[in-house]
């Protein structure tokens, strides 16, 4: 999704299904415009909960995935030259101030550490964003949401949330969901019958609860949908396999080698 677009809530919100509280507490902070940080790792299902929530709740969404070039600046807004005039254009964050919307930053701390000053006023009972190019001072009107997420996993001594800024927000932990679950979810978005899909879970698990194998993640909940999208389109399971699990696991020869045999012991 283009940051500077919004996704417009419509009557069918996308699908999500709730494993816990998460849609309660979701809809608290919302209603009392407190800040949510949800962690976990890559695929468990955040940003779908997100859009889930924000279409719920009938409110715009403004997703910005964060990288290491992301600086305030790409969230507030610039100066920018257009007809041979200098104008001034928001940024995704400042749109969803102004509109009220849901602001989200899918793997916050990717960003550079200027964002963080920048969010910090949005965070406590100020709520307000600043626009030193303009001289603005924007308070967030009811409805506006702060939005973000992380993967633990990847955290390192050079990018890690510090404390000044986890404690500013609510938090959720996000985990892979219990397999009944896990297979309800891959059967209804690929359209792989049952049958076929609960090997496909089962073999989830099974790679999740490996040790000593030079893996930095499990299998995601979202790979097990592609993985069982191909496989409902008629391709070949070995090479939708291959494809959607092996591959965007490894580089590793003698790690895929041992994927492969992981999935003979499923399948043979």
């Amino acid at each position: 999704m283009n940051a500077l677009a919004p996704h417009r809530a419509d009557r069918t919100a996308p699908y999500y299904r709730p494993v816990s509280q998460e849609c309660a507490l979701f809809e608290a902070a919302h209603a009392k415009g407190l800040p949510l940080l949800l962690k976990g790792p890559t695929g468990c299902g955040k940003t779908r909960f997100v859009e889930h929530m924000a279409a719920r709740l009938g409110r715009p969404l403004y997703t910005v995935a964060c990288h290491d070039d992301l600086s305030a600046a790409d969230l507030i807004g610039r100066y920018l030259l257009r007809g041979g005039e200098t104008e001034w254009v928001d940024g995704p964050l400042t749109r969803a101030v102004r509109e009220g919307a849901i602001c989200y930053l899918d793997e916050v701390i990717e960003a550079r550490k200027d964002v963080t000053v920048v969010l910090h006023p949005l965070t406590d009972n100020r709520r307000t964003l600043m626009i030193d190019r303009t001289g603005e001072e924007l308070v967030a009107p009811p409805g506006f949401m702060l939005v973000a997420s992380y993967n633990p996993g990847y955290q390192n001594v050079l990018k890690r949330l510090k404390p000044s800024t986890r404690q500013r927000f609510l938090s959720i932990s996000f985990g892979f969901p219990d397999p009944a679950t896990e297979m309800a979810v891959v059967a209804r978005e690929s359209g792989l019958d049952a049958a076929r899909t609960a090997p496909l879970v089962r073999l989830a698990g099974m790679i999740r609860a490996l040790s000593g194998m030079d893996l930095e993640e499990g299998v995601s909940t979202r790979l097990l949908i592609y993985a069982a999208s191909l496989i409902a389109a008629g391709m070949p399971l070995e090479r939708a396999l291959q494809a959607a699990v092996v591959e965007p696991l490894t580089d590793e020869p003698d790690v895929a080698e041992a994927l492969r045999d992981l999935i003979a012991s499923v399948y043979g």
